[in-house]
């Protein structure tokens, strides 16, 4: 028992260490959102990438979306890759309470007891770097967003379903968190 014990040991002392969370800088597309680590790949990146993100889980109050900060990190994580961001497209299609995470100041506080939207700095962010946001029509109604409460660049849908139908259509894969 004891030599499985030294050879148990000796394994994990001479293991290589995992940088963990500290390996994280910011991309160079949207460096405020989306950290990235370097990663040495044995599969090859493609040159040319076209992903859609579907959410319909709302943020925390005043917190981030998971879903865009994922965006985000995508971008800047295939651009330190070597991916040329113009060969990068994605969108994002939102439906569910996560309508209201991109909805402007009026509607998020309205729905969150005065919060301010932590979002709207990073959809800015998003819709620079040419990232196609999509809000389920049908969602929308459901929770009283209008066309005119969504955040500057985010686009208003039929609903989800068309959203998701017309990225495929387009060559779009998607990722489904």
């Amino acid at each position: 028992m004891r030599l499985f014990a030294t050879a148990a040991l000796a394994t994990v002392l001479t293991a290589p260490a995992l940088a963990g969370p500290d390996a994280f800088h910011p991309g160079s597309l949207i460096p405020e959102f989306g950290n990235v680590a370097a990663v040495d790949t044995t599969v090859d990146v493609p040159e040319t990438l076209r992903l859609s993100f579907d959410t319909a889980t709302e943020a925390e109050p005043g917190e981030l979306h998971r879903t865009l900060t994922s965006a985000a990190r995508f971008l800047n994580m295939h651009a330190e890759a070597g991916v040329d961001p113009a060969n990068i497209n994605l969108a994002v299609v939102v439906h569910g309470r996560a309508v209201r995470d991109v909805a402007n100041a009026d509607v998020y506080g309205a729905a969150h007891d005065g919060a301010e939207n932590a979002n709207e700095a990073l959809i800015a962010a998003l819709v620079a770097q040419g990232v196609r946001i999509y809000v389920c029509g049908q969602s929308a109604a459901y929770y009283d967003v209008g066309t005119g409460d969504l955040q500057p660049g985010v686009d208003m849908a039929l609903s989800a379903m068309t959203a998701h139908a017309m990225l495929q259509a387009e060559g779009y894969a998607i990722n489904p968190f």
